[in-house]
């Protein structure tokens, strides 16, 4: 059976590519099985530095399949296909020690935004438009709100998880969901300069910062300081960091890059 989701790695950098146009990449199940074995491809491939999720045609994700989604009412609700899967899929990107970066090659709706809110870094075309469109079906945007409200502003929230309007990548970097609207000729040279830069951290250094940058606002300020300190101190005496500061101090790469 043919994949709807495909791998490539090259120079450290694996991309993973929605390939469902018929259902504009919508989350079915066979889409979400191949999306989980791709992640976990990545997350276990130790050439893999950086991951960046795409997908093929001219909409990013659609949200769920709606025509999976249409179930017997004496069904429980374990058994809706995305409950069974998406929320392990946004955990494995949301906790992946290695960066993530959404290179959304257009429009996204609904639970397509669930993925865009779990990556690290999600950089869109201008021409892409975003909605929750969930309350607009008499569903909620449930599972998709934990990433997603851990990224949006406040007010931008309730305005739009609640109105279902429609809005651009440039109200989307405004208000926290993606980090750069750039023009579609831009799109694949910002993913790139993302990348690059990435790929010169310390593989470990780079999934502690991003789980403390993930972690750290819910201690307490004198907490974390506690903990920081300590972790400074492991960080400067670790095998990753002497090699980085030798490297630094003999003008030359360290040896991850």
């Amino acid at each position: 059976m043919t994949r709807l989701v495909h791998k490539e790695l090259e120079g450290g950098i694996a991309t993973i590519t929605l390939d469902s146009p018929p259902n504009r990449n919508a989350l079915s199940v066979r889409l979400l099985g191949d999306l989980e074995d791709r992640l976990n491809w990545a997350l276990a491939e130790p050439e893999v530095r950086v991951i960046v999720l795409t997908a093929t045609g001219t909409v990013f994700c659609s949200g769920a399949d709606l025509k999976e989604q249409r179930i017997e009412p004496a069904r429980g609700v374990s058994d809706a296909p995305v409950t069974a899967s998406f929320p392990e899929i946004m955990t494995l990107i949301w906790e992946s020690p290695k960066p993530v970066i959404c290179r959304m090659n257009g429009t996204a709706r609904a639970g397509g935004l669930g993925l865009v809110a779990s990556c690290d870094f999600a950089i869109a075309p201008l021409t892409a438009s975003f909605a929750f469109s969930e309350v607009r079906l008499g569903v909620v945007p449930a599972m998709i709100s934990v990433p997603v409200l851990r990224r949006l502003q406040a007010r931008a929230a309730s305005e739009y998880l609640m109105t279902g309007e429609v809005f651009d990548a440039a109200r989307a970097e405004e208000i926290g969901l993606i980090n750069r609207a750039v023009p579609m000729e831009e799109l694949d040279a910002t993913v790139a300069r993302y990348a690059d830069m990435l790929v010169k951290g310390g593989p470990e250094a780079l999934a502690i910062t991003k789980r403390l940058v993930r972690d750290l606002p819910s201690v307490s300020f004198e907490e974390g300081l506690r903990q920081m300190a300590a972790l400074s101190a492991q960080r400067f005496t670790s095998e990753e960091g002497q090699e980085g500061i030798a490297a630094f101090m003999e003008k030359r790469p360290p040896k991850w890059c």
